[in-house]
């Protein structure tokens, strides 16, 4: 295919017929990419939760092997069968079943349905893009599912759990540009001063969010986004105001729910679930532009590490072990 080199390289993950799992750089050819419209250069991905868990054998996300993880990218389109994103066009893609069912970011070329694609804003370059990635997606929309809701600046505290976090980080910062009062919630006492540096009002500590509690407790919180699940969002659904929302997009500290009905029944409270995997193209394509504009997290490049094909194992091993301190990101092709 024109625009495409004989071989080029990925970080592959692989579980064969002998059931032996591994994974690591490897060389793949243009036949290995999955069908698709637009086939895209990449010059920056991300490491997200998801990626990580795609790279262990007990993840339970990977639909099939050999899979190519990274579940967002970006870069320049190097053959296409679809006029509305022409040869050299810089695009960025996230979501669907990019880097769990299909080959994703971590290679030097993709192939993707043209319907996953969205031109890349003016405003940003394909690293941006990619410093943002999944992560600040997805704060961008708890963001703007909260402010559907009602919140508004000068309501009161929003607090935002897992805030050292790519999706925590950037809710802040979000959060914060639009003149809310953020309040970050973190287990990692060393990242205070880059959280108020995103413009943090205030820290609590993972112990003060975590802690067991009445089935109500006194009534804090004017909005929240959680990122944590479990451990977290107990806590803060039994101290939300009454009417106001928390958007729920993590899972870190596990799955199940433990709770009650009362912030629900007695305060009008609001659990929002936040799917970005799936969200419409129409939409998707209107809150990335939003994230070069109204909804452009300050300080995007604060907390952002860069390593390649090479050194990304280790933050894939470190993103599932909690130890994510802002965003990684994949430099794919230089």
């Amino acid at each position: 295919m024109p625009g495409l080199p004989a071989s080029f390289r990925a970080y592959v993950v692989d579980k064969p017929g002998d059931g032996t799992f591994g994974r690591g750089p490897r060389t793949l050819q243009p036949a290995d990419l999955p069908p698709g419209e637009v086939t895209v250069r990449v010059e920056w991905s991300g490491v997200n939760f998801k990626d990580g868990l795609a790279a262990r054998e007990d993840g339970r996300v990977a639909r099939s092997y050999p899979l190519v993880p990274g579940i967002d990218l970006a870069g320049t389109v190097v053959a296409s069968d679809d006029a509305a994103f022409p040869v050299g066009a810089r695009v960025v893609a996230n979501g669907y079943d990019i880097g769990v069912g299909r080959h994703g970011g971590y290679a030097a070329y993709a192939r993707i349905p043209s319907g996953y694609a969205v031109p890349l804003p003016d405003g940003l370059t394909t690293r941006d893009a990619m410093a943002i990635g999944t992560a600040g997606f997805t704060a961008a929309m708890s963001v703007q599912a909260l402010e559907e809701r009602g919140l508004r600046p000068g309501d009161g505290p929003v607090l935002v759990t897992g805030a050292s976090g790519g999706v925590g980080s950037t809710a802040v910062a979000i959060l914060a540009s639009r003149g809310h009062e953020v309040w970050a919630a973190t287990g990692k006492a060393e990242e205070t001063g880059r959280l108020t540096g995103l413009g943090a009002a205030g820290i609590l500590t993972r112990e003060e969010v975590t802690a067991p509690g009445r089935p109500l407790d006194s009534a804090r919180w004017a909005g929240a986004v959680d990122t944590v699940g479990a451990a977290t969002l107990p806590y803060v659904l039994r101290t939300l105001r009454v009417g106001a929302a928390v958007a729920s997009s993590g899972n870190a500290s596990g799955a199940e729910l433990v709770t009650t009905v009362f912030p629900f029944i007695l305060r009008g409270v609001s659990l929002l679930g936040m799917d970005s995997a799936n969200m419409a193209i129409e939409l998707r394509c209107a809150l990335w532009n939003r994230l070069a504009t109204d909804l452009a997290p300050r300080g995007m490049d604060s907390g952002i590490t860069e390593v390649d094909l090479d050194t990304l194992e280790p933050a894939l091993d470190s993103i599932v072990a909690g130890e994510a301190r802002g965003r990684w990101v994949v430099r794919v092709s230089g």
